[in-house]
């Protein structure tokens, strides 16, 4: 019996990775069909992603450092945030638009396909915006980033981690419309609000404020990489930051497939999107 369970898990990987790499692939030829318009909402979210920069290079060249952060934080803080959020939405870009899909009846081409549901939802779109801001990402690391071997390998599992809790919030939030019909609204609110406060540093919330942002809107654990684990590991903020992923994680998966049982088809002909 454990042989076949393990046979079978292997099966899944060997049908779904092909399928998901072939996603990927496509998206990427649709997107570079238009170079110029790929080239130019790439490089403006490249080139916004600068400006805040400079905003904040401003306020740091009259304050050198505020509650511990100096402006190198503040660098890799929006490039942890920016570059998690960008592979996210390039490899699994629809996980913004599950309450849209569920509230518009679109889930239908998914479901009748012979793959994963999810993976087939979340693989089947990528945003152009978002190679924008992993590049933003990946040139702030090279900038101001710790090029050593163990700087690196710190660098990109924030990037890992960040990534899985954008894409897991927003799939709970977005989750929301199975159960109150057209949830469009508060998933974009509570989407943005979760976004806005992984671009600020930790430190200067404090009480009721900075609780919330360990638990009901977890940016806390993406903007407090910086100095959590990107100037040295701490042990007691990476494995409260993992549990609190896993418990996410767990609550995302939770509310889809739940939800996905009550969906009622919205008998809509439509290609994947």
């Amino acid at each position: 019996m454990e042989v076949e369970k393990r046979s079978r898990r292997g099966g899944f990987w060997i049908g779904t990775l092909p399928f998901l790499f072939t996603c990927w692939k496509l998206n990427l030829a649709g997107a570079m069909e238009f170079r110029l318009s790929f080239l130019m909402t790439a490089g403006m979210m490249f080139l916004n992603n600068i400006i805040w920069l400079l905003f904040w290079g401003i306020f740091f060249s009259r304050f050198p450092s505020v509650g511990g952060w100096e402006l190198a934080d503040i660098m890799l803080l929006w490039a942890v945030s920016a570059g998690g959020f960008g592979w996210a939405n390039m490899l699994f870009g629809n996980f913004s638009r599950i309450a849209y899909l569920t509230a518009h009846g679109e889930l239908d081409v998914y479901m009748t396909q012979p793959k994963p549901v999810l993976l087939n939802i979340l693989a089947s779109r990528m945003s152009l915006t978002a190679i924008g801001d992993f590049l933003f990402g990946l040139a702030i690391y090279v900038y101001v980033g710790d090029h050593s071997l163990g700087g690196l390998l710190r660098f990109l599992l924030a990037l890992l981690m960040s990534g899985l809790f954008f894409l897991f919030f927003t799939l709970a939030a977005g989750s929301l419309a199975f159960f109150i019909g057209n949830a469009e609204g508060i998933a974009f609110q509570l989407f943005n609000g979760f976004l806005t406060f992984t671009t600020y540093p930790t430190d200067i919330f404090k009480g009721l404020g900075r609780m919330m942002l360990f638990t009901i809107l977890p940016a806390g654990f993406i903007s407090y990489m910086p100095i959590g684990l990107l100037r040295g590991w701490d042990n007691g903020f990476m494995f409260t930051a993992a549990a609190a992923l896993l418990a996410l994680t767990a609550l995302a998966l939770l509310l889809f497939y739940t939800g996905l049982r009550r969906y009622s088809s919205g008998n809509r002909m439509a290609m994947r999107s």
